[in-house]
């Protein structure tokens, strides 16, 4: 069994969305007989990840960063897709925060990484904002424990905003 974890991007462009789930459902096509997927399903890159782990028959294990995560932080454009993923998931963890915030975040990432035999970075390759607990910083603790990081960025993906 192998088991991957992502972390990437949330604010992917309506045009990047199809490019990653490409190279998403790609990456993954090698792993199908046993995966294990591990998300925190967030819009973007998270949520693209578990869709495609779901559609190459693997598991998908669910981590909720915080117990108001659905309730304060998922945005009511992403909530059916969030709730339906949910629903599918094999395994759901909800750490013991209370509240979304850095501290849950950072939490969240380190369970990606405990889980993970790989990470996958839906990742543009900019550096850590030196906010934490994002792309950039979940991709250089994952190097910094040893789990190879597989980088998905297709040409022509890019960043709202």
């Amino acid at each position: 069994m192998t088991t991957i974890a992502v972390t990437g991007h949330m604010d992917l462009t309506e045009d990047s969305i199809p490019l990653v789930r490409t190279a998403l459902d790609d990456l993954l096509k090698q792993y199908a007989d046993d995966l294990v997927g591990v998300s925190c399903i967030a819009k973007g890159a998270d949520s693209l990840f578990a869709e495609a782990v779901l559609a190459a028959g693997g598991r998908l294990t669910v981590v909720v960063p915080s117990q108001d995560y659905r309730q304060n932080k998922v945005k009511p454009d992403h909530a059916a897709l969030f709730d339906r993923l949910l629903e599918a998931a094999g395994e759901v963890l909800v750490l013991p925060h209370e509240t979304a915030n850095r501290q849950a975040y950072e939490a969240a990432n380190a369970v990606l990484i405990e889980r993970a035999d790989r990470l996958v970075a839906v990742w543009s390759g900019e550096p850590p904002t030196g906010k934490g607990g994002g792309t950039a910083d979940t991709v250089l603790e994952a190097q910094a424990a040893g789990v190879p990081v597989d980088v998905v960025w297709p040409d022509g993906a890019t960043r709202r905003g």
